[in-house]
């Protein structure tokens, strides 16, 4: 459904920060397990104590340093919402304060959302109960447009081949278990997810009014119909091909290639121009769709769109509903045992509909200006270090250097804040009306939002994440880093820590997102964010092999019994792993300007920054996570994204005296060094 996302959604050189040895922003002992060998198992060594010291509770499927961030982060957004209700701004209607203030409180109000049970959820599924084969697309685009994205999906971004216009893409739709393989691979454990999958549908759908036969009908028919999808998506490997995924087409000659769907009425119905020209991000699941709807009776297509809005809208309605969607995404596919207090819930969605909103008021006091300073220096650092990699790469040709230095010359960054904040005037909150209803009225404005873009300059000081935010990201088609002010914290960044320490975490990830610009992917969008090769030929094959044997290192690791890391799948991740380490460690020694740093309780400038680096991915999880992840997500583990990536690097070695025989060692021949 649309609106999910509110419910769930890479000069000289400048020293930066003092080192603080003695202020108790130095590596803390505690967190690591002394009595782990780093020459065996450095991520035990470097991690062991903070996984002691922080079990798993009931509500956590996976709980690490990033989650621990978030949880702050949290706890200070909880404090800004609830306050709000004392500003008098949240007495005044079209406010801000009042529309995150009410939303909120709408959300807590379990006791009403309890009372109204279904009701709310009644007029959507009226409209869609009378869909057949004349109306499908003048309903589907009204669906589309407020609470669903049946069979296919459209939404507007970037063109691959003019990265400054917007163009619209049509895609593939998603599965309700999120991943195709528990579709496609016939296991004991897919068999019974997919069991759990077909109770919870026939829960959801029963609750929402309809009879148990009814209900049971509609779990079979969106089960069959979502695994035809699953064979015909891309796989994820597909979809980590850029020119795949680069498919324009005039309107007329897209009408004409997919003729059995009525794009006219489409589109006429979500209220929008017909596209002058569109990009298909998946050819081979529209040509399947396109053949496939006309099969359907209007039974099945009923039942398939009903399934989808009752599915939808469960974080919006009564706690029974809620309780199903636990069950299932939660407890089964994640191995949690309790849901989380209500109070998170309740903040997910206006944190997300007025993100800036909230944004604003957590920059104003969890945010100084000193930090957004110290990151631009500490940038510009990363860039230098990054350039001169560049330079020392004894397998890439000049012209293609010179390609790179422009590309990293010309990359954008953001650093705590959007300098325009949006602009939320256009949304009404209302009290008085259903929860549900004013989720779905804030998603038709942002998909209209979206759509009144098509054709027109991209904005380059738009933000793709908001400043609470505890992540980062790079946008190959703006050629942008952005490190939201919520990552900005310990143990990423504080001014009053060791120098290796920062290095080791902030600078990393900043050359990890660097990195991204240069990876798998990223390397085939130039400097103006346009897919385009500016490879020449013999350097690009060269990278493919080093690729492949990076991903390789990860294939082999078997993270449960049976189940191996993708290498092809993390390969991004893994490059701007291995790329931040290496640039944020030149970045740390030329800022040294040839002084020798101190050793600090026990540890050398070396450890910490590879301890440092290490301790960001500390975290506890369950197996049942471990196996979901590995099927859905383009990031390693963590433990992976510290023992196999830093085998790959000769300082760590050097830092921990890791020789031939040790269990962290791999022989130089073996080693992968791409950036």
């Amino acid at each position: 459904m649309k609106f999910r996302h509110f419910l769930m959604a890479t000069a000289m050189s400048v020293p930066m920060m003092a080192i603080g040895a003695t202020n108790g922003h130095g590596i803390d002992k505690a967190n690591l397990n002394q009595e782990a060998n780093p020459k065996a198992d450095f991520y035990e060594y470097a991690c062991g104590g903070w996984m002691q010291s922080h079990p798993l509770t009931g509500e956590y499927s996976r709980y690490g340093m990033f989650d621990y961030l978030r949880d702050n982060a949290k706890d200070q957004l909880k404090e800004l919402i609830t306050n709000l209700k004392d500003n008098p701004d949240a007495k005044v209607k079209g406010t801000n304060a009042q529309k995150v203030s009410d939303l909120y409180e709408m959300g807590l109000d379990t006791e009403r959302l309890n009372r109204e049970g279904a009701a709310p959820l009644k007029p959507y599924l009226e409209k869609i109960g009378t869909v057949n084969k004349s109306n499908l697309y003048d309903i589907l685009g009204w669906q589309h447009a407020r609470i669903g994205g049946s069979f296919f999906g459209t939404g507007v971004g970037s063109d691959f081949n003019d990265a400054d216009m917007h163009i619209m893409h049509v895609g593939e739709t998603g599965l309700g278990l999120g991943d195709r393989d528990y579709y496609l691979e016939d296991t004991e454990e897919n068999r019974n997810i997919l069991a759990a999958y077909e109770k919870y549908i026939i829960t959801i759908c029963t609750l929402a009014g309809f009879s148990e036969e009814d209900a049971k009908r509609m779990a079979t028919t969106a089960i069959e119909m979502e695994k035809e999808f699953a064979r015909h998506k891309m796989t994820r490997e597909q979809r980590r091909t850029p020119t795949l995924r680069n498919n324009v087409y005039t309107y007329a000659d897209f009408k004409a290639a997919y003729p059995h769907i009525d794009w006219d009425t489409y589109f006429a119905s979500i209220g929008i121009p017909a596209p002058e020209k569109l990009n298909v991000s998946s050819k081979q699941f529209l040509e399947f769709i396109d053949s496939y709807l006309p099969t359907l009776t209007d039974q099945q297509i009923r039942d398939f769109m009903l399934m989808e809005t009752v599915a939808g809208a469960t974080g919006v309605l009564s706690e029974d509903f809620s309780d199903a969607s636990f069950e299932l995404y939660d407890r089964i596919l994640s191995g949690k045992t309790e849901k989380e207090p209500r109070w998170k819930t309740a903040m997910t969605i206006p944190n997300s509909m007025f993100g800036e909103a909230v944004g604003q008021l957590y920059v104003e006091k969890h945010f100084p200006e000193a930090n957004k300073e110290a990151m631009k220096r500490l940038v510009e650092n990363l860039r230098v270090a990054l350039g001169k990699h560049i330079d020392n790469l004894p397998w890439m040709s000049d012209d293609t250097k010179k390609r790179a230095h422009e590309k990293l010359a010309t990359s954008k960054v953001k650093i705590g804040y959007p300098d325009k904040w949006k602009d939320y005037s256009e949304i009404e909150i209302d009290p008085s009306k259903s929860y549900m209803d004013n989720v779905v009225n804030a998603t038709l404005w942002y998909t209209m939002d979206n759509y009144k873009k098509i054709g027109k300059p991209v904005d380059k000081e738009e933000w793709l994440m908001t400043p609470q935010t505890v992540n980062a990201y790079y946008n190959p088609t703006t050629n942008e880093i952005c490190f939201p002010a919520a990552i900005l914290q310990p143990p990423y960044f504080d001014l009053a820590a060791d120098d290796a320490l920062n290095y080791g975490g902030i600078g990393v990830v900043i050359g990890h997102e660097m990195t991204h610009g240069f990876d798998d992917q990223g390397r085939q969008y130039d400097k103006d964010g346009n897919l385009n090769d500016w490879w020449a030929p013999e350097d690009a094959e060269k990278f493919k092999a080093f690729a492949d044997g990076l991903a390789a290192q990860f294939d082999a690791v078997e993270v449960l019994p049976g189940i191996f890391a993708n290498g092809r799948f993390t390969l991004g991740e893994n490059i701007a792993d291995q790329g931040g380490l290496r640039v944020a460690l030149t970045a740390y020694q030329d800022s040294l300007n040839g002084e020798e740093p101190a050793v600090i309780d026990g540890l050398t400038p070396l450890q910490r920054f590879y301890l440092a680096y290490a301790g960001l991915w500390a975290g506890n999880i369950r197996d049942e996570e471990i196996a979901r992840l590995t099927k859905i997500d383009p990031h390693s583990l963590g433990r992976n994204r510290v023992n196999v990536s830093l085998r790959n690097i000769a300082p760590f070695f050097e830092a921990f005296g890791i020789t031939e025989g040790d269990p962290m060692f791999r022989p130089e021949e073996e080693r992968v060094i791409i950036w």
